[in-house]
């Protein structure tokens, strides 16, 4: 037992050593790190390529259908409603050919403008029931793939301990290339644990990022929907 920790510690040391020399020559570690994970360590890529596609598509539809500023946008439909001129209320929606869905939602409210207050608060309820879901989509699964990638990781670390201490395990096995089995193995523990946890923090950290935007955009749809039905109520009980 005490020669086999010695080992170890000696593996561990040599390990060390390997790293930094590896760090200081400014190149090849990332490949090294790959060809000593094992298989857990392609897996856990492929997880990652997935991570970061799901990323900047949310990221980019956020900013790109979401960058409309409904306050203003508002004010100018609310002028046009006082002046009785739906139908260039309705253009100025239509300005942005269906990309922005604050516009749609602002759009199908003033299609049923001339109708009951019950009419109109029903088509901007389902608009809003249909929209918000986007806003949401996709961003749940980056929560799961944290716990996939920390499972992968782990996965690939207790194979990398296996082999290792099956390898160690052999008494006809000389000192030397003991001590190298066992610093591979410790490597491709390590290296699996590093890059498992690497991709399910980064998952975390724009979940947190990506929902928060998610439910400002969802407080927005609400808030303009609101907004636009008691516009459009008010109108016609001025009308009426």
């Amino acid at each position: 037992m005490v020669s086999l920790v010695d080992t170890a510690v000696s593996a561990l040391a040599s390990l060390a050593s390997a790293s930094a020399s590896e760090g200081s020559s400014g190149g090849g570690g990332l490949v090294t790190a790959f060809q000593q994970g094992g298989p857990a360590m392609y897996v856990n890529l492929s997880m990652l390529a997935i991570v970061v596609t799901i990323v900047i598509e949310r990221t980019v539809f956020q900013l790109a259908k979401y960058r409309v500023n409904s306050r203003e946008f508002f004010a100018q439909i609310r002028k046009l409603v006082h002046a009785n001129n739906l139908d260039r209320a309705i253009k100025l929606c239509e300005a942005g050919n269906g990309a922005y869905p604050i516009l749609q939602l602002v759009k199908s409210g003033l299609a049923v403008a001339n109708r009951g207050p019950d009419e109109i608060d029903s088509q901007l309820s389902e608009k809003a029931a249909e929209l918000k879901p986007e806003v949401e989509k996709r961003i749940g699964s980056l929560w799961s793939m944290a716990n996939i990638a920390t499972l992968i990781g782990l996965l690939g670390t207790v194979f990398g301990l296996i082999r290792t201490f099956g390898a160690v395990s052999n008494p006809n096995m000389p000192a030397s290339e003991r001590q190298q089995k066992l610093a591979q193995g410790i490597s491709e523990a390590m290296v699996n644990t590093a890059f498992g946890l690497f991709i399910a923090v980064t998952c975390m950290i724009t979940h947190l990022l990506l929902n928060t935007n998610a439910k400002k955009i969802q407080h927005d749809i609400d808030a303009t929907q609101e907004r636009i039905f008691n516009l459009l109520a008010i109108q016609r009980g001025g009308q009426g």
